[in-house]
């Protein structure tokens, strides 16, 4: 079945190594197919890319752990896996893109929707993985091949919610990176403890955190980006794609590409005119929507960002339960989950 969750458990590292080994076999191919590695290759040794990794290893013990384990399971060298996640937070323009709806229903039941949008050619080739550590809640969360779960859409069994969208800032920061930081809001039990996070750790990278709770009727919309974290309670619907767009955080220095900016207005315009009234299958028709020459729905061979939707997913969050469907470009699921 498309998308079925590969349970793995087991130590940090244990949790590291079965993530890489379930990667191993594409991620030459993938690697070599790559543009954004072969930008980051000039990056190999560089003193920058040490502190980024001693700041991780002091602020996120248990996650650089995992990241060791990883770099074993895929058999390639730490620095090279390391360099890997620390992309976004050394170039300004990756093949990561995504658009992030959130909707609070009349009866209070709060929804986030997602559209995954990567390489094309991870097409079919990304898995759902259920990861249960020996020392944290667990989660279940989509898997890039060869990076630590966390940069995509996830829930624990917390009950939180995250899914994140690329922001492509144009500052460096020494910091921890940005997916590792993504990694780490997994392991939290409430909604404070995931804003607390990204507000003070030192943030290498730019990442939007959609967040919300099975626990907690707020939602967040979070802009953690190098030079500043601004947090924002979302009211009754919210959409957000890869730019900045919260009131004082529009000044930092960013790339904001024709598709992001596309995509954030058509899902505002969708959004104004549900007002309360808005289903889940509304939330799926817009992230679905491939009407005009930018769609929200990505597959076109050319797109101008180099990007295309892998996965598209809606969280239900009502009653200390979170509900997952996870759709493969079809209205109907692929693969429904309860945590």
């Amino acid at each position: 079945m498309p998308f079925k969750p590969v349970s793995i458990r087991g130590t940090r590292r244990e949790i590291g190594a079965a993530l890489g080994k379930l990667a191993r076999p594409i991620m030459e191919p993938y690697l070599d197919q790559s543009r954004t590695w072969q930008a980051l290759r000039p990056w190999r040794g560089h003193s920058y890319l040490e502190s980024l990794a001693d700041t991780a290893r002091l602020r996120l013990p248990a996650i650089w752990e995992e990241l060791e384990g990883l770099a074993e399971g895929l058999r390639l060298p730490l620095d090279d896996v390391l360099l890997w996640h620390c992309r976004g937070d050394l170039l300004h323009k990756t093949t990561d893109g995504c658009t992030s709806i959130a909707l609070r229903d009349a009866g209070g039941v709060r929804w986030i929707a997602h559209n995954e949008d990567g390489d094309p050619w991870l097409y079919g080739r990304c898995q759902l993985v259920d990861v249960q550590p020996d020392d944290a809640p667990g989660y279940v969360s989509f898997y890039y091949p060869g990076s630590l779960p966390g940069h995509t859409f996830a829930a624990n069994r917390a009950g939180l919610v995250q899914t994140i969208n690329n922001l492509r800032i144009r500052q460096r920061h020494a910091g921890v990176p940005r997916m590792l930081l993504a990694r780490a809001v997994l392991d939290c039990a409430t909604l404070p403890d995931a804003l607390t996070l990204l507000r003070d750790a030192p943030r290498a990278g730019g990442f939007h955190h959609l967040l919300g709770s099975a626990h907690d009727q707020r939602l967040y919309s979070v802009e953690a980006a190098p030079a500043a974290c601004s947090v924002l309670e979302i009211g009754r619907g919210y959409a957000h794609t890869n730019h900045l767009v919260h009131a004082g955080s529009t000044r930092q220095a960013q790339v904001v590409s024709d598709s992001s900016r596309a995509r954030h207005d058509k899902a505002e315009r969708a959004l104004d005119v549900w007002g309360g009234m808005a289903q889940p299958s509304d939330l799926i028709a817009l992230l679905h929507d491939d009407s005009g020459p930018l769609p929200i729905l990505r597959r076109a061979p050319d797109d101008p960002d180099d990007e295309n939707t892998l996965a598209t997913a809606c969280f239900r969050m009502d009653g200390g339960q979170v509900t997952l469907a996870v759709h493969d470009r079809q209205a109907l699921p692929a693969q429904t989950i309860v945590l």
